[in-house]
């Protein structure tokens, strides 16, 4: 049984967060260390939350969060640069067709599920869009196969790398043609193993899944796209230069969420990096897909050899059509009962979704495995 005092959280995002991180967000809630962590360090008698971004306190903080993002994740410092964003991933399905469109020259793009098909209907305001793949036609159960030698010509090529709703992933990125910019929205894995982030021109992370807390997103950008002369008159507020000359601090930055996202590094960083959590999300995903694959009764909505390791919607379609849904239902409220919050699927799939990012600990997926197991023999 799960334990009562502490339930394992499944939640898509805002998701699971550390322990020690959470404890030491609360305590610069009341009063910041002057070197942000460190028991036997003075605080400076004032909230993370009252402080001035431009003072010294905040100030190593911010530099603090960028270097570890560098370091940690692997994004190369001498070509990129980081930027500490607002508006979440969201924000930038306009930011980079903002920045990147070119008159007449299509932006190209794979639509694999409901965040790839947002950006893609904003980046349309911009100009044309072409759509090299999509598995829309089975509801997004797995990567479609591109040649990606189409993209040839294109302002930017897009591809979001792990999709939380269906459960889909690359496995690698891909070569984008030459003087084509990659663009990866990588969100829900980022972080999760190690990624040749170097191919990117540009990324970016919505913090609450796997980085830290709602409210922030990581972008990384190549640093020879922030003084391209060719580039749109997009506002001021909307332009990655912008933010890149001001180090981030353009305008008050989401002090608590770069905060927490520097807290969050240094604990997968002390973790063995994201080489060790590749071992730890390997071995939480091989045992709820191995359970899947092995029932009559659950079955998972994602294709073998496409599947996410951070995101894995299921199931019971082995149930009779006719009680499927007072099944399902009863499921979840029995998972509920035994310490399984945020199993319920989102609605475009239906059924139930187990997140598993970094911060999820390997005892919950083999209490939700056990937990199937017996649901399944009672069913």
């Amino acid at each position: 049984m799960a334990d009562t005092k502490r339930p394992f959280n499944f939640s898509a995002g805002p998701a699971i967060l550390p322990q020690e991180v959470l404890a030491r967000a609360a305590e610069a809630v009341t009063a910041l260390k002057l070197d942000g962590h460190s028991a036997n360090s003075p605080d400076i008698g004032l909230s993370l939350l009252e402080i001035s971004h431009r003072g010294a306190p905040y100030q190593a903080v911010h530099e603090g969060a960028i270097e570890l993002a560098h370091r940690v994740l692997g994004i190369p410092e001498d070509t990129h640069q980081i930027l500490l964003l607002p508006g979440g991933a969201s924000m930038q399905f306009v930011m980079v067709p903002a920045n990147l469109s070119r008159p007449g020259t299509p932006a190209s793009f794979v639509d694999t599920g409901a965040w790839s098909t947002k950006a893609i209907a904003e980046a349309r305001h911009f100009g044309e869009v072409r759509v090299l793949g999509s598995s829309a036609d089975s509801k997004f159960d797995h990567i479609p196969t591109v040649d990606w030698a189409d993209a040839d010509g294109s302002s930017f090529l897009h591809i979001t790398t792990n999709n939380t709703i269906y459960g889909t992933e690359y496995e690698s990125l891909p070569d984008s043609p030459e003087g084509v910019p990659l663009v990866i929205d990588a969100s829900s894995h980022i972080g999760s193993r190690p990624m040749s982030l170097e191919r990117a021109a540009l990324g970016y992370a919505g913090a609450q899944k796997n980085l830290g807390c709602s409210g922030l997103c990581l972008v990384f950008i190549r640093r020879d796209l922030l003084d391209d002369p060719g580039a749109p008159p997009a506002p001021k507020f909307l332009r990655y230069a912008t933010h890149a000359k001001a180090n981030s601090l353009f305008n008050t930055p989401n002090s608590f969420g770069v905060l927490v996202l520097k807290l969050v590094l240094e604990w997968v960083e002390a973790q063995g990096g994201v080489a060790a959590m590749e071992r730890l999300n390997a071995e939480k995903s091989t045992l709820l897909y191995t359970t899947l694959d092995n029932s009559s009764l659950f079955e998972a909505h994602a294709c073998a050899g496409h599947r996410s390791r951070m995101t894995i919607p299921f199931t019971l379609g082995g149930a009779p059509e006719g009680e499927r849904d007072a099944l399902t239902a009863r499921f979840l409220a029995e998972a509920n009962d035994e310490g399984f919050q945020g199993l319920k699927g989102h609605r475009s799939v239906g059924g139930c979704r187990a997140s598993m990012y970094n911060a999820f600990p390997v005892e919950g997926a083999r209490a939700l495995t056990s937990f199937m197991q017996e649901f399944e023999r009672r069913a």
